[in-house]
Parts: C-alpha cells; structure tokens; sequence
C-alpha cells in the first residue's frame, strides 16, 4: 500500500521528502506501474526507467514555470503520478481516462501532446527563445530524449540550432541502450564506446575522488572542479561530437542513483547556452522481467507475478491480426525473390519482423527512429534494381512525407509501403492513430494505394505490388483478421470486388470495415432491405467503371473508411462522381471525424462513430427511411447531385 505517493498533489510536495523518503516514494511509484501493467497493454519497461530522472528533474526544477518536454512521451507515467494525477492513474489507456502520452488538457505540466521520437530538442529550444523575447528570461527550458530517438535528423537540427543561438537549454539524454528494441547505428555504437571505456571510467573515478577531498569552500569550487573532469574526459572521448557543436557536455551520469542525479543537476541547472546531461538508465529498472526482456516488457500483455515479481502467467491473445499476416507475407516475398528486401524504423518488434530479421540479416534494415532516411534508402536500393519493402506505422509514416513525394513517386521507383495500425490504433489515442495515410498517399501521381478489405487482400496485394513498376502503399489496421467467404477476384489494378447485388441502396467500403459492412447489409437484408456491397480494394485509381455504374443505379450510396474524411476515401468517390457529371442520390461518407479521436479500444471508438456494424445499419436504414428517428451519425458527410 503506497504511503508517500497519495499525498505527492504537485511537485512541490517533492521538495520537504527525506533523501530516504524519495527513495521510498520511487518505489511506490514502480509498484503503482506494476499494478497498471499487469491489468491492460501499457508502456512499462520504459516508464519503469526513469522513475529516478523524474523525481530528480521535479526535485530541482520547479516546471510550473521552467519548461520540461518528454521525448517520446510514453514514459510519462511517473510525471503523471507526480503531478497531481495519481487518484486516475487507475484509468490511464481507457476511454475517458489519462492518456498514455503527455496531454496539455490532464494538466500544465503537460506542454505538449508527444507521440513521435526527436521532436523535444526543436520543442524545448522554441519554449527557451519564446521566453526570452516574452520577458521571462529566467525559466529553464528542459528536453528529455532517449538514446533510440538521437539518431533522428530533427535532433542534429535542433542541437546545431542550439549550438549557434547559445540559449539556456537542458538536453537529458537517457541512455538506456534501447529505442522499443535494441538501438542500431553508428551513433549506438558511439554512445557504447562512452559508456564502457576503461580509459574514461578510471578517470571519472579520481575526478570524482578528487572532489570528495576538496575542503567545503563552496560550490563554486566544485562546480569548477566539475567542469575541469567534464572538460578533460570530453577532449579523450565522449562529448567531442556534442562539443563540436557548441553544446556542452557533462557525464555520463548513474541514472538509478537519486542523490547524484539531484547533484548533477544542481550543478549544471544555471550553466549558460545549451548542455547535454548524458544519464544512464536501465530499461525495466526495479523489476527483474522488464530488465531481463525490456523489448517484451516495453508493451506487455497483462501479467500476474508473485511477491518476488516472478511471472506467474501472461494473458497473451491467441488470436492472429493484421500484423501477423503482413509479415508472414513479407517473409514469403523475400524466399520467393532475393531482389526483395524490408526496411523498417527501430519498430521490428511492433510489426513483428523478427523472424524475418533472423532469416534474412543481409535484407533486413532496421535504419532506428529515422523515418525519412528510410525511404530515400529504399528509394537508392528500387534504383539499384531491389524490390523494397517500408513497413512502418501509418502515423510515423507521416515523417517521410517529402521523401515519397521526391525520392519515390516523382521517379516512379517500385517501392511497397506497408502501414501497419492504419486506422484507429485504439488505447495510444490520436498521436498514434493511422488516420491521414489514404489523405497523404493518394496526392502524389505514379503512387497507387490499395486498402484490403480482408486477410486474403492483404496476402494477395502484397504479392501483385511487387510486380508493379511503381510506388505502391498498402494500408492495414491494428485488428484482429477476417476473411470474409465465397470465391474471391484476383487482384487487378484499379478493379474493385462486388460482393453483392442490392436495389434498395449501396455500400461501398474501403479497407478493412468490409467485414462491418456485410455483418449490417446482412442485418439488414432480415428486415427486408435489398443493400449492394463492394471491395473498394483500390483508393488509387479508383475502379471508376464499376464504381459510377452502381452509384448511379442506387437510390443512395453510403461509403466506409476507418480514415480522415477529408482527402479520404470518401472524397475520391466524390471527386469521381462530380468529374464524370453523374447524377445520383445521396451519397453519404461514413469516416473518421475532422478532429483528433481519443484513446480507448478500437471497438468502442469505432461505435461512438459510427462505424461498427449497429452504426452501419443505422445510417442505411435512415437512408432508406426505415427509421425516422435515427439520424445520420455526426461523422458522416453528405453530398447529392
């Protein structure tokens, strides 16, 4: 039972703790990661390490008004449990409860909603110059980043930046020697050298033991002392590529020891111009599974341990998804072809490529937390006359925007994108939600984008993009897989699949809502509502032929899409409509609202839109005026001519 945790409202209540007392309330806050941990997916090993780093932080500065930024976001949770939130931590990943990530409207020690790696650096250094030219010249401007997300471009552009403005700014790095799964590069390799070099330890070791002997003349003393150690081990070794850059380097730092941690940023907290603190942290630190396996433990299924924080049992899902099928296809591509290679962003636990990795070592390419280099990568290797495969998140995606448009599609390279967890991403809520891809992807002229509507599609698309000579994009959701019966068309471009013939109205659905769809026109078809059904299959280029034939046959059109509605799916249909001068019903889009979707089980998202099977119906039954109190759900569009 947590004693000291209930009574920490705000950091402040930091500051009148014992030494032992801190150490006390660490381990409370573990134990309150624990219990959430073992009852629903949750980010653990990396909140489990850096449990000492929040409270020195807190302890030190007050953020109030200094400004702290969590880079990625996902080791949030002791930040939450300090600042006034521990009463809901309870209900952190559930609909209507905390966020897993920082979010400015739970509280103002949140100051921006993160989810993707490398942006704090840029972030904490635009709050430092703000608040130099609005007055408030004496806060502190804090970033905290990990060592999986340094490598990231945007971070060399923040510290050159920093290194030339000279503002006051913190960089934390937290060195944990992971991203989501062991960190790769040339940097990893750098970091390595700092952290094992018998050279540097043996002089940090009487550095150190020279300032315990210094008589206590002040702390002017020992910080210049500090600084004499600091300097002296940056010229052999670790922070020569930071100092080249103007950023003042100091450590590394044990990340676990709350008092030297306090120490050290008591002393640097007033240093001029920007600093980067190097902390060495332990992912899954304090319990003994997570540090053991810190790639499982990042985002475990539910567990139950004893006492001695044994694993008694873990409440894994038997059930195979989406993810499970892509990349059991990639690794079927890659033994059928040796032209194709993977490439993915430090994310191959999360699309589970692992048994690719281990088959295939010469072409796999985990390039870290550097989405944009990834697909210019794969761009040089499509020249070189490779079939790559980019299987990333739809949401991380995003960050390569440029490098598709001129790398990929304006030299028509065959490069496959896998976006895995398109759509709905459920309990990370909307920095991780897929819910802009078809938007992004189907601007750019030679890039063909194909959402399938079930397991089958998925294999079936994946096999026919690689003999395509162009850019394609191949969107899939975090979900468990369907396959929906009967004889199935082959995969042609542009063709989309009639599943079934109706009079009474139309749905058209796009991606993997199919299953949805049919479970509510069959619904509908008892209560005597003749409703048509089509695979979209293709959102780029449509299959115009079939699509204009059967829009302008049915009394109205209801289109599905677990995506944005504006640029969407349902737009494209619009659009095709409007070019061809067809005249139809109503056709209404049923999408993803024009806002950011909360957190919570993709299931009950998908109802409070509209988009599940009931929602399905009820649209098509109030279309066809079997329901005059229902109305079309607020997410939907309509459009008629």
């Amino acid at each position: 039972m947590a004693e000291i945790l209930p009574s920490i409202l705000s950091p402040a209540d930091l500051r009148g703790l014992s030494p032992e007392q801190l150490e006390q309330l660490a381990a409370e806050m573990r134990r309150s990661l624990c219990e959430v941990a073992a009852t629903r997916t949750a980010h653990f090993a990396s909140n489990l390490g850096v449990v000492e780093l929040c409270l020195a932080l807190h302890r030190v500065f007050d953020f109030s008004r200094d400004r702290l930024i969590w880079d990625t976001g996902h080791q949030i949770y002791p930040h939450k449990l300090i600042t006034g939130r521990f009463a809901r931590f309870g209900t952190i990943r559930t609909k209507g409860g905390l966020m897993g990530y920082p979010n400015p409207e739970e509280s103002p020690y949140d100051l921006f909603m993160t989810g993707h790696a490398g942006s704090s650096v840029s972030t904490a250094l635009g709050l430092a110059s703000g608040d130099d030219l609005c007055g408030h010249g004496d806060r502190r401007s804090v970033a905290v980043i990990g060592d999986g997300a340094l490598p990231s471009g945007i971070v060399f552009e923040a510290l050159n930046n920093a290194g030339f403005l000279k503002k006051r700014l913190l960089v934390i790095l937290n060195d944990n020697r992971m991203s989501i799964c062991p960190r790769v590069g040339a940097l990893a390799e750098y970091l390595d050298c700092i952290r094992t070099n018998p050279w540097y330890r043996g002089i940090k070791h009487q550095a150190g033991e020279i300032i315990k002997g210094v008589p206590m003349v002040g702390e002017s003393v020992e910080r210049m002392l500090l600084n004499v150690k600091d300097s002296l081990k940056a010229s052999l070794h670790g922070g020569m590529l930071f100092e080249a850059m103007g950023v003042r380097y100091f450590g590394p730092v044990e990340g676990h020891s709350l008092p030297n941690l306090i120490r050290y940023l008591e002393l640097i907290k007033d240093e001029e111009g920007p600093v980067l603190l190097h902390v060495l942290t332990e992912k899954g630190h304090g319990f003994k599974p997570a540090a053991q396996d810190p790639v499982f433990f990042h985002t475990p299924a539910p567990f139950e341990c004893d006492d001695d924080d044994c694993i008694i049992s873990i409440k894994k899902s038997s059930a195979k998804n989406y993810t499970d099928t892509a990349s059991a296809a990639i690794g079927d591509c890659l033994r059928r072809d040796g032209r194709v290679t993977v490439l993915t962003a430090a994310m191959c636990q999360g699309n589970k490529l692992e048994p690719v990795r281990e088959e295939f070592p010469d072409r796999f390419f985990d390039v870290g937390i550097c989405e944009s280099h990834a697909v210019a990568f794969a761009a040089g290797q499509a020249k070189a006359g490779c079939r790559p495969i980019v299987d990333i998140y739809s949401t991380f995606l995003q960050r390569s925007f440029d490098q598709i448009f001129q790398e990929v599609c304006l030299q028509n390279l065959p490069v496959v994108f896998m976006l895995d967890r398109a759509g709905l991403t459920g309990p990370d809520g909307p920095t991780h939600h897929g819910s802009y891809d078809l938007g992004y992807m189907r601007l750019f002229p030679n890039m063909v984008v194909l959402a399938p509507g079930d397991e089958q599609d998925l294999v079936a698309m994946l096999t026919w993009a690689l003999q395509h000579d162009g850019p394609v994009a191949i969107r899939y959701p975090k979900a468990v897989v369907e396959n929906i019966p009967g004889v199935r068309l082959p995969i042609t471009l542009g063709k989309a699949e009639s599943l079934r013939q109706g009079s009474d109205g139309l749905v058209i659905a796009c991606g993997t809502l199919l299953g949805a769809a049919q479970a509510a026109v069959e619904r509908l078809q008892g209560e005597g509502l003749d409703i048509g059904l089509i695979n979209a299959r293709f959102v780029k280029p449509l299959d115009t032929t079939l699509l204009l034939e059967r829009i302008e046959a049915a009394p109205w059109v209801v289109t599905l899409e677990e995506n944005a509605l504006p640029t969407g799916f349902g737009s494209a249909v619009l659009e095709a409509v409007h070019d061809a001068s067809i005249v139809s019903g109503p056709i209404v889009r049923l999408g993803l609202p024009d806002r950011f979707v909360e957190h919570g089980e993709r299931g009950e998202l998908l109802a409070d839109l509209g988009l599940d099977a009931t929602g399905i119906a009820a649209t098509c039954r109030t279309l066809a005026g079997r329901s005059k109190s229902a109305a079309v759900p607020p997410v939907a569009a309509t459009a008629s001519r």
